[in-house]
């Protein structure tokens, strides 16, 4: 069995601009996606879907691979992750002869993620068709709010609103991490969320969004107090 790790990262980022190779907490951001990807001994190939020429450098100065740039068509702000996998999937066998029967996509801005966790989410693999890390909802969000044009708030689901927290089915979220799949699976459902997909529970101090300067901020914040903790 063969399998690739598909790190993506384009150079368009707009709220964080060069965020995929920007300084975080003394290197740039992908190459923690990248060290964990070849520490983990898991991958056949570890590359790098990028339309851009520095990204690519940096990627190949951490060791990942850069065999083609990403096209067009999937450098814009509307391909989803999976159009880039799939493209890439697709160039390995049309200009390289090379197929792979697992897939790892793994984002450029998740210095959170561990060896440890890849390991757990290849395991799952044997008996599902795709693996996602998830992490639990710091509140029900089944007693959500909606707040109306004029400010007004108002129960999102009245039929929860009298009811106790601990009552309520606990829901989780995709950590927005990395995704494994069988790679024949993957082209047949061109999504990772599909049926017989398994989940890697993370806890949730190991779980931030980088999409703003805030969230860049409080993302340096926990990684260094993580690292300080397990020192």
């Amino acid at each position: 069995m063969t399998s690739v790790c598909i790190i993506t990262a384009r150079g368009g980022s707009k709220r964080i601009p060069r965020k995929n190779i920007r300084e975080f907490c003394g290197k740039p951001i992908i190459a923690y996606s990248i060290e964990a990807a070849l520490e983990s001994g898991l991958f056949d190939e570890v590359m790098v879907s990028t339309d851009d020429e520095e990204i690519a450098e940096v990627a190949r100065s951490y060791g990942a691979k850069v065999p083609f740039m990403r096209s067009e068509a999937t450098s814009n702000d509307f391909a989803v992750t999976e159009d880039v996998v799939v493209e890439v999937l697709e160039s390995y066998k049309d200009k390289l002869g090379v197929s792979f029967d697992n897939v790892c996509c793994i984002y450029p801005t998740a210095p959170f993620v561990s060896v440890c966790e890849l390991q757990e989410a290849f395991g799952k693999l044997n008996s599902a068709n795709s693996v996602v890390p998830v992490t639990e909802f710091d509140f029900p969000p089944q007693r959500a709010f909606k707040v109306d044009g004029n400010g007004f708030a108002e129960y999102a689901h009245p039929e929860f609103a009298t009811a106790r927290s601990q009552d309520l089915e606990p829901l989780c979220h995709d950590c927005g991490r990395f995704y494994f799949a069988k790679t024949v699976a993957l082209l047949k459902y061109h999504d990772f969320i599909m049926p017989g997909c398994a989940v890697v529970r993370i806890p949730p101090e190991r779980v931030q969004d980088i999409d703003t300067e805030d969230d860049w901020r409080l993302a340096e914040l926990k990684f260094e107090a993580l690292q300080h903790f397990n020192s």
